[in-house]
């Protein structure tokens, strides 16, 4: 079964983008939901978080601010999916 991923993101952002090419490597399918295109993400991160920090990487029910030092619990996530 195929755990739904979203990340939220900024282009400038370079761990951003280093999510982005790892699940792209990977084959992971995930929603890019980048936060300078649609009002409504930034406001969806801090209901999320309670912060305004991208990436925040959405996993199932699981939610991750950052990706290099989530890098492990992500991976191992996405495994076992």
């Amino acid at each position: 079964m195929e755990v739904p991923v979203k990340i939220y993101t900024i282009p400038t952002c370079s761990d951003c983008n280093f999510a982005k090419r790892y699940f792209k490597e990977n084959e992971i399918p995930y929603t890019d939901l980048n936060c300078e295109e649609d009002p409504k993400y930034p406001e969806e991160v801090w209901n999320l978080t309670g912060k305004q920090v991208v990436p925040t990487i959405v996993i199932g029910d699981k939610v991750f601010v950052g990706f290099a030092e989530n890098l492990n619990e992500i991976s191992g996530l996405l495994k076992k999916a």
